[in-house]
C-alpha cells in the first residue's frame, strides 16, 4: 500500500473533485490537499464550502501550460488525480470543437508539466467509461479489454486522454494509472440524468415546475454512489499497478426509466412525466455494464451504499443545494 502526504486534485471545485476532496480528508485528515481551478470558474464554487478551510487552490488554465507548471511548483504533489474535463455529453454535440480542445490540450499540458518539472507523483487519471461505445451484447459485462469505441466528441477526448496517458508513461516513466468510471449518482453535476430529474421534482415539489422532462429510457446502466465511487478512485491510487487501466462501478443495474420511477416515489408530490425532443442524443450509448473484477481484485471492495440509499441521499444533497437562501 502506497503513503501520500500531498495530494493534487485537477477539476477540484467541480461535482466528482470536491466529493473526492472531501472523502479524502474525511479518512486521511492529515494529508494535505491541493486543487486546481479555473481562474474564471464562478459556477461551481460552492461545492468546496464543507472544507474550503481545509484545501489549498490555485487558480490555474490547464490549457495554459505555463500556469501548470507553476502550480505544480508551488503544490509539489506525490500523488495527482485528473479529474478536470469538460463533461456534459449531450452539450458536446452543439460544441465539439471547444470540448475536444479542452480536454485533450488539459491533459496533455498537465503530463508536460509533469516531464518538465521533474516531478514523480503518482498521476490517477479519471476516464470513463464512454470510451467503449456502443458495445454489442456479447461484451457484457465491459471489462478493461473490450476495444475502444468512442461515438461522440466527449468520448473521442476522453479516449485521447487515456491514450497520452499511457503513452507519457511509456515514453517519460510516468508512473500513472487509468481509470474508466461507470455511471455514479452525483448530486452535484446537475446534467446528469439522474441529478436533473432529482432538480425537477424539487422545482416541482415547490410549485415552479409543473411536468418532469426527460429523455431516453431505454438505456441500461450500472449505478455507483458518489461517494463509493471516491472509494475506489482513492483505493486506486493505494493498490493499483503501473500502467493499468480499471473499470470502476457499482452493482445496480437497472433501465434509465426504472431508476427514474425509483426517483418519483421518493417525491412528496405526484409527478408527471413527458419525453423532451432537446433532450435525447444524436447517438446514445444504451449499454453500460462493468466487469470491475480487475479492480476487486486489489483490495477486496464492496459498495457501501445500497441503490436505495443512494436515491434518498440524492435527493437530500439536491434540495440542500437548491434551498432558498
Amino acid at each position: 500500500m502506497r503513503n501520500f502526504k500531498r495530494v493534487l486534485i485537477t477539476g477540484i471545485s467541480g461535482s466528482g473533485g470536491s466529493y473526492l476532496a472531501e472523502q479524502i480528508l474525511e479518512r486521511n485528515p492529515n494529508i494535505s490537499i491541493h486543487g486546481i481551478t479555473r481562474w474564471h470558474s464562478t459556477t461551481t464554487v460552492n461545492n468546496l464550502r464543507k472544507i474550503a478551510n481545509k484545501v489549498q487552490i490555485y487558480e490555474c488554465d490547464l490549457c495554459d501550460l505555463s500556469s501548470v507548471i507553476r502550480t505544480l511548483e508551488i503544490s509539489n504533489p506525490d500523488l495527482i488525480f485528473n479529474l478536470a474535463s469538460h463533461a456534459n455529453v449531450r452539450a458536446c454535440f452543439d460544441t465539439p470543437i471547444t470540448v475536444v480542445q479542452n480536454n485533450i490540450l488539459s491533459t496533455l499540458n498537465l503530463l508536460e508539466a509533469i516531464r518538465l518539472v521533474k516531478l514523480n507523483p503518482l498521476l490517477v487519471h479519471c476516464s470513463t467509461s464512454e470510451v467503449y461505445g456502443q458495445v454489442d451484447k456479447s461484451q457484457i459485462p465491459i471489462n478493461e479489454n473490450c476495444p475502444i469505441n468512442p461515438v461522440n466528441p466527449y468520448s473521442v477526448s476522453k479516449c485521447t486522454q487515456d491514450q497520452l496517458v499511457y503513452s507519457y508513461g511509456k515514453a517519460y516513466d510516468i508512473s500513472a494509472i487509468r481509470t474508466r468510471m461507470f455511471a455514479y449518482i452525483n448530486p452535484r453535476r446537475a446534467d446528469l440524468f439522474a441529478t436533473s430529474w432529482a432538480r425537477q421534482i424539487v422545482a416541482i415539489e415547490r410549485g415552479e415546475q409543473n411536468i418532469l422532462k426527460h429523455g431516453n429510457l431505454e438505456s441500461l446502466r450500472t449505478l455507483i454512489d458518489a461517494r463509493d465511487a471516491m472509494d475506489c478512485y482513492w483505493n486506486v491510487a493505494l493498490f493499483g499497478e503501473i500502467g493499468e487501466a480499471y473499470n470502476l462501478g457499482g452493482k445496480n443495474s437497472l433501465m434509465v426509466g426504472e431508476f427514474l420511477e425509483k426517483l418519483v416515489k421518493y417525491s412528496s408530490v405526484d409527478i408527471n412525466c413527458e419525453p423532451d425532443p432537446k433532450l435525447f442524443r444524436p447517438v446514445d450509448i444504451t449499454l453500460q455494464v462493468p466487469d470491475t473484477s480487475k479492480y476487486e481484485s486489489l483490495c477486496n471492495w464492496e459498495p457501501i451504499y445500497t441503490l436505495e440509499e443512494s436515491v434518498e441521499f440524492l435527493l437530500k444533497e439536491v434540495r440542500q443545494i437548491m434551498r432558498p437562501m
